[in-house]
């Protein structure tokens, strides 16, 4: 082993004053195995860019079918629908998969798996529009799988289910209901009062600027934009109703009173008032819809669909089954998500608050 050694300097000729040394220090080793480190890394990144090479220019690229159950060989299948999260639109995940079934002329059934808190009234009603019009179509039996939670814009897309006798399935600690209506409204003006803030924004009539969360208003401006979002939820209520009805035709008036109310059920508690037909999971729901096929186990593959994972999703490990994210919780901040929460919109939503934050 080299041992560090001081050596000195030549002195020139004439010079004069103290004697410079310089310290010499043995060669770094680890200069060598950073350049390989490097190397492996690059090979790495270079074999799964292959991976993702395959997935990127496949037919269609946003969406992977991929095999759940039943016969691999069959050619008639049943697909798993998946909507997951907070619903902000019709043209997402979830719209995708229906593109997907729209082509693909042999699925002969459904089964929704939905677990979301709802969202907006244009996203549920696009979303239940499109699987009933495609189910009527083609005669497709669509069957319900509730997960975790199944709640009002979530409950609005499961009466795709069209009224048929067991087909909407619960899991023993479902939530489900809240069958109603809210316009999220907050005032911060008298906070901002204290702070010596005032929102001066010129507005083209007194109700443009209804929801606003800064402006102050008359206690008579107050109550004419009550007036307002009232008839609106109340609009929007009776659609949601007339959804119910038809989804789930056995429902008596004094059941829907009760449902009326907004609140949330138990999965018991949704079976004793008519909301679900039968406590199950995932493969009871699979069964029932393969059962409404009419054909054997061998002669049907059921099907589910994920987003293709990318390069990035690759290197971090993601599994790109249900939507790709970067950061090891789970979470993501959804810039649409804040975006629908400041404009003046409708929901469908159990919550008191329109989700920021999107799993």
């Amino acid at each position: 082993m080299a041992d560090d050694t001081l050596s000195p300097l030549p002195r020139q000729a004439g010079a004069s004053g103290p004697t410079r040394v310089i310290l010499e220090q043995p060669r770094s080793r680890w200069g060598g195995r950073l350049a390989w480190i490097i190397t492996a890394i690059a090979v790495m990144v270079a074999v799964a860019s292959v991976g993702a090479n395959a997935t990127y220019f496949q037919t269609d690229s946003r969406v992977l079918e991929t095999f759940h159950s039943r016969s691999s060989a069959a050619e008639a299948k049943v697909a798993i629908v998946t909507v997951s999260g907070a619903i902000l639109g019709g043209d997402g995940f979830a719209g995708r998969q229906i593109d997907k079934i729209e082509d693909d002329d042999s699925v002969r059934a459904i089964v929704l798996r939905i677990d979301s808190p709802g969202g907006t009234v244009s996203g549920s009603d696009e979303i239940h529009h499109r699987i009933s019009t495609l189910a009527a179509e083609r005669n497709l039996p669509v069957v319900v799988s509730m997960g975790g939670i199944c709640a009002s814009g979530g409950y609005y897309i499961a009466m795709a289910s069209g009224g048929e006798d067991d087909v909407v399935f619960a899991e023993p600690a479902t939530l489900t209901g809240s069958v109603g209506v809210l316009i999220p409204n907050y005032d911060f003006s008298q906070l901002l009062q204290r702070f010596d803030i005032t929102d001066t924004t010129v507005s083209s009539g007194p109700l443009k600027e209804m929801l606003s969360p800064t402006k102050p208003r008359t206690p008579e401006l107050e109550e004419r934009q009550r007036e307002v979002l009232q008839s609106l939820v109340d609009e929007m209520f009776a659609r949601f109703a007339s959804i119910v009805r038809e989804g789930r035709p056995k429902i008596t008036d004094e059941q829907f009173e009760e449902i009326g109310t907004g609140r949330i059920f138990t999965a018991e508690q949704a079976v004793g008032v008519g909301l679900v037909d039968r406590i199950g999971f995932l493969d009871d729901a699979v069964d029932r819809a393969v059962e409404l096929t009419g054909l054997a186990d061998e002669n049907v593959r059921v099907v589910e669909y994920a987003r293709p994972a990318g390069l990035l999703d690759q290197v971090l490990g993601s599994t790109g089954t249900a939507s790709a994210r970067l950061d090891a919780s789970g979470l993501t901040f959804s810039l649409d998500a804040l975006a629908e929460w400041t404009a003046p919109r409708c929901w469908y939503l159990c919550s008191w608050l329109p989700p920021v934050v999107s799993r």
